[in-house]
């Protein structure tokens, strides 16, 4: 017998920031967590599957769009109507979303109530799970805690949106601990909100984050989707994760310390990006290229940035409509022959990795004014960003302006050294 756990869908998540990127497959990249969740359902109902698990993170924050409600009640429906149950607890996305408090599901979909723990038994699929969803978007209590006692005899499944032991970058909800999920004694552990795919077996116990179904941006990367389970009464025979994004980011770093030219790093780019497209089936590519190359052909980067990377473009697209680079990075490195001091080359880095860290948008500001000073040492592409920017830029523009001034602060200090 099978099961498919899937958390994080964040449906018609908004994505954005995409109209500051000219040439985006805008349409393709904001469909594509509806067409992951098409392919769970296709592959839940191809793979015979007893029930889907869904843990938390349905929606994305307080939307409250109708028509993304009206899709999602298609798909549950298609689920139940091939005989597959469907079970789902609910994280903070769902509690602060509007569509979740009048949302009427079809039958054959279970929902964990919020005010206290339950378990939901399927006699047919030999499974009991338990659970609980979120009363509201920032739970710091251990619900875990609260949860039932294991079922003899049957396969035993516990459903969680949580933290389980704190995750960088993420939220400290439901706080718990593995040893704490292990002591259920509980086989398999259905968990969300960490969007990174992890697999903990503790005392025969499987603790699984399969992570979200589609990434949605750079930081995000790598394959995305489900976890399949295989299972024998009340024990576990195989955990298998399958992709179902339709749209798969990538951060490309090459090293390019032996260059001596940009045309050979365009050469060296290009094949980079073959070779990735062909590692992969995804219906498109969405691309972060960085570049660490030396400080001398970073500089003739930067004078160049906006014919380059055009050309760039150009020839890794070619006729192809499944290769979009999000966006190109040039990071300066000292070339073997220059003797500026390491510790010079650190200290401006460390400054403006803090600056990238810790500067809110008014801190933005100004330092762009600041930065303004430079314009006309800058490649024509960021003397226009600077120059329309009017002292105001968003995160991104900041970055890129912050990887320009690198490379010119190094540049000086090369030609100094």
């Amino acid at each position: 017998m099978k099961f498919l756990h899937a958390a994080d869908v964040h449906l018609d998540s908004p994505m954005r920031g995409l109209a500051r990127y000219e040439g985006a497959p805008v349409e393709r990249l904001r469909s594509a967590t509806r067409h992951a969740l098409e392919n769970l359902v296709q592959a839940a109902i191809e793979e015979h599957v007893e029930f889907v698990v869904i843990a938390g993170d349905l929606y994305d924050g307080d939307r409250d769009d109708f028509q993304t409600a009206i899709f999602l009640q298609r798909q549950l429906r298609t689920l139940c109507e091939n005989g597959i149950s469907v079970v789902i607890a609910y994280g903070n996305h769902d509690a602060a979303n509007e569509i979740t408090k009048r949302l009427s599901f079809p039958d054959g979909v279970h929902v964990f109530p919020h005010d206290r723990a339950e378990s939901i038994e399927l006699e047919s699929a030999g499974a009991v799970l338990h659970g609980r969803s979120y009363a509201s978007r920032a739970v710091y209590e251990d619900l875990s805690a609260t949860y039932p006692a294991l079922v003899n005899g049957m396969l035993n499944v516990g459903v969680l949106h949580t933290s389980i032991d704190g995750r960088p970058g993420h939220d400290p909800y439901a706080p718990c601990t593995l040893d704490r999920l292990a002591h259920h004694g509980y086989g398999y552990w259905a968990l969300g909100h960490i969007h990174k795919r992890e697999h903990d077996e503790r005392q025969g116990v499987h603790v699984v984050f399969p992570g979200n179904l589609q990434g949605r941006d750079v930081g995000e990367t790598g394959s995305k989707g489900a976890t399949f389970v295989d299972y024998d009464s009340s024990e576990i025979i195989a955990v298998t994760h399958r992709d179902l994004s339709t749209v798969r980011w990538t951060r490309l770093e090459l090293d390019l310390s032996a260059v001596t030219g940009v045309d050979e790093v365009l050469e060296r780019v290009t094949l980079g990006l073959e070779d990735l497209q062909a590692s992969s089936e995804a219906e498109l590519h969405a691309v972060r290229v960085v570049l660490n190359a030396p400080t001398s052909v970073a500089q003739d980067w930067a004078r160049s940035a906006e014919r380059l990377e055009s050309q760039l473009r150009a020839d890794a697209a070619g006729d192809s409509e499944d290769l979009w680079l999000e966006r190109i990075e040039v990071q300066a490195l000292a070339d073997s022959r220059e003797e500026i001091p390491g510790e010079a080359v650190a200290a401006v880095r460390d400054a403006l990795a803090s600056l990238r860290d810790h500067t809110d948008s008014a801190e933005r500001s100004r330092l762009t004014g600041l930065l303004a000073g430079l314009r006309s040492r800058f490649g024509p592409e960021l003397k226009e960003v600077v120059q329309q920017s009017a002292g105001i830029l968003d995160e991104a523009q900041f970055d890129q302006l912050l990887d320009a001034a690198e490379t010119l602060l190094l540049a000086e200090l090369e030609e100094g050294a």
